[in-house]
């Protein structure tokens, strides 16, 4: 085992002075807070956790439990402290919601605070293991996705029927002692690891058991690993928060959140009762900045036999077509596969339902067409870019009748409307063009436009990713399949 430098305040040197050259048939055990990730602290994820799975009220359950669970974990008892937190966050909790949000909103976060000479060392082995205090049905989809774990050892929560209870299973959390035996228990008929990497004293026990062993200072910070040198890229990401919630930022979501129904429904107001010439100037007035870039095409004159524009967004949210309407002064139609109930009672333009039978669909499209403009929001010639600083507009796991209000409870959100040039007609299906090879045109148009990269991936993808299923809205026919639906 390497002895540390003389100055050293560690029994191991620092991670920095681990070669990580060679070591492709070597195995690695790393903690996580403070060792993979920069950040020491927990409560960021478990408050993520807390919101998505519970709202304001389960945030609010956890933040007030903090206090508790750091007089615990500082002074008397570290695991004792984890009790607190984990029993917050998930006492009542369908197992399955958990899951979810450590699928579809977690790796985003942890992606960000990566540490780089942790990272440099793990990722330079062959067999890789992570031993945290953290649950393990919190970290394990993002450790095995995105850094490519071969094994996650952490606090195992109890259930019943589903739902978790907010206890632990034995031997606990995984702490000291306990994640020593947890590492003898899973390399018990095998060698021992060759690196072991942590970043605290209760670290040093399972370290001990590694023919290496290093630690990760907390000073001085250095910087995470960027976003081009992240292992994997996040592509989906799901989740209502812009930032991930310390103590302080928890607080202020909280008192924000009534402050900011009230603004978001007077906003919503604003859009659905005034005439559409006028909404620009409300928002405004409102604190919602919204900027036209390009030229906008004229209104179709349906005296002269023009058809309308057919306006192709990049569908940053569902007020997308609300926004093009903005900057154009004038309510531009929408068509749309599903939308929930309330963001039609609420959308101040006509929404039209598809019905997603392509022969169909191609014939309400073309007749709405010849009544006018139309807007048409296939995930990617329109860009839209929008931005938010607390709260996301979208979602593809909750309830998407809240989009509208989340995104218009930002303090101050904005969005960025850019019209493009229009599809020369040799490029479009009426010259003879494949519809695939027009759509991607179109999307790596946007995407250009906005430095974004296109994928290959699809809307199930993206769905399967995020939520589990296709994105299929089975509903119950309570119009028929071509009937218009407008406010």
């Amino acid at each position: 085992m390497d002895k540390p430098t003389s100055h050293s305040p560690f029994p191991f040197p620092t991670v920095d002075q681990c070669s990580s050259t060679g070591r492709e048939n070597q195995t690695v055990v790393a903690d996580m807070d403070g060792t993979l990730v920069r950040g020491r602290s927990s409560f960021p994820y478990f408050a993520l956790v807390a919101f998505e799975v519970g709202g304001i009220l389960r945030l609010l359950f956890l933040l007030l439990a903090s206090p508790l669970a750091g007089l615990l974990y500082y002074h008397i008892s570290e695991p004792a402290g984890i009790r607190v937190l984990i029993f917050a966050t998930f006492v009542g909790v369908k197992v399955s919601d958990i899951e979810s949000v450590a699928r579809a909103v977690l790796p985003k976060f942890y992606s960000e605070d990566l540490h780089p000479e942790t990272w440099r060392v793990f990722s330079s082995c062959g067999r890789r293991f992570v031993l945290t205090a953290n649950p393990r049905i919190m970290v394990e989809a993002f450790l095995k996705e995105y850094l490519g774990a071969d094994m996650v050892i952490g606090t195992e929560i109890a259930s019943f029927r589903g739902r978790a209870t907010g206890f632990v299973l034995n031997p606990g959390v995984l702490v000291s002692t306990q994640k020593a035996e947890a590492l003898q228990k899973a390399f018990s008929n095998t060698s021992a690891p060759d690196i072991g990497i942590g970043d605290r004293n209760t670290d040093f026990p399972f370290i001990k058991l590694c023919k290496e062993g290093y630690v990760v200072p907390s000073k001085p910070e250095v910087e995470a690993v960027s976003r081009d040198q992240l292992p994997k890229p996040i592509v989906f990401h799901d989740g209502r928060l812009v930032q991930k919630p310390s103590p302080l930022m928890a607080l202020r979501i909280i008192f924000w959140i009534p402050v900011g129904f009230i603004l978001a429904c007077l906003r919503i107001a604003a859009g659905s009762l005034l005439p559409m010439p006028m909404v620009y100037y409300a928002f405004l007035a409102l604190g919602v900045r919204v900027t036209v870039k390009g030229t906008p095409p004229p209104p179709a004159k349906k005296s002269t036999g023009q058809t309308g524009v057919l306006f192709v967004c990049s569908h940053r949210t569902l007020l997308d077509p609300i926004f093009l309407s903005t900057a154009l002064g004038r309510p531009i139609p929408a068509v749309t596969y599903s939308l929930s109930r309330l963001s039609e009672i609420i959308s101040p333009i006509k929404t039209v339902r598809l019905s997603r039978d392509r022969v169909t669909d191609a014939n309400i499209i073309k007749k709405l067409l010849e009544e006018g403009d139309l807007a048409l929001c296939p995930k990617g010639q329109l860009a839209m870019l929008n931005r938010m600083s607390m709260f996301h507009g979208t979602t593809a796991r909750g309830w998407k009748g809240m989009d509208p209000f989340y995104f218009f409870m930002n303090p101050s959100p904005a969005y960025e409307v850019t019209f493009l040039r229009k599809l020369p007609h040799v490029l479009t299906c009426g010259a003879g063009k494949p519809s695939h090879d027009v759509a991607n045109y179109i999307q790596r148009m946007i995407a250009a436009t906005l430095s974004y990269e296109c994928t290959t991936f699809t809307r199930k993808d993206k769905y399967r990713a995020l939520a589990g299923n296709d994105g299929t809205v089975v509903e119950k026919h309570r119009h028929a399949g071509n009937k218009f639906m407008g406010c």
